[in-house]
């Protein structure tokens, strides 16, 4: 009789603490339109005849800023996104594409390595280079964009982890 109140604290108190894990996850910073494009970019390359003009909510790794007289131009290894629009930089690649900003950006505001979530319409492509691959990138007209902060990366995500064996992590 003495474990049945214990018994009933854990079954309700489990499940709440899943639920409060839950709720900690931002929301999507971007809602989608009907005609939002879900290729990535690598795809949108191969036939971007099919893409123009179309929405994306794109994000992934900023390589490098580029100021023109009248926009920026910011190419993004692109990365799958996460509930919460946040790039899963631990997946694989999924293309570069480049976010294609009215007006001047300071490059200091978009460092290259940071990870930046975009929302615009695609618009073409530009052949460019890699190293020295030649590579057909995507053009978002960027109207919305996000430069993600550590703090914002973590946010949502459990520090609770389970597992058999012995382990030592070092952050």
């Amino acid at each position: 009789m003495r474990n049945r109140p214990a018994s009933l604290l854990i079954r309700l108190a489990l499940p709440a603490a899943l639920l409060g894990l839950a709720a900690c996850a931002p929301a999507p910073i971007y809602k989608t339109t009907g005609n939002a494009v879900l290729a990535t970019p690598a795809q949108v390359a191969q036939t971007p005849e099919h893409y123009s003009g179309n929405e994306v909510i794109w994000g992934g790794r900023i390589v490098h800023v580029t100021n023109f007289q009248d926009h920026s131009e910011i190419e993004l290894l692109a990365y799958p996104l996460d509930k919460s629009q946040r790039p899963r930089a631990n997946d694989s690649g999924n293309g570069r594409f480049i976010a294609v900003l009215r007006g001047y950006v300071e490059p200091l505001d978009y460092p290259a390595g940071a990870l930046m979530t975009v929302d615009g319409k695609l618009n073409g492509t530009r052949a460019g280079q890699v190293g020295q691959a030649d590579y057909l990138f995507p053009l978002v007209d960027v109207a919305q964009s996000h430069v993600w902060t550590a703090e914002e990366m973590q946010k949502g995500r459990s520090n609770v982890h389970f597992g058999l064996g012995v382990g030592v992590g070092i952050r």
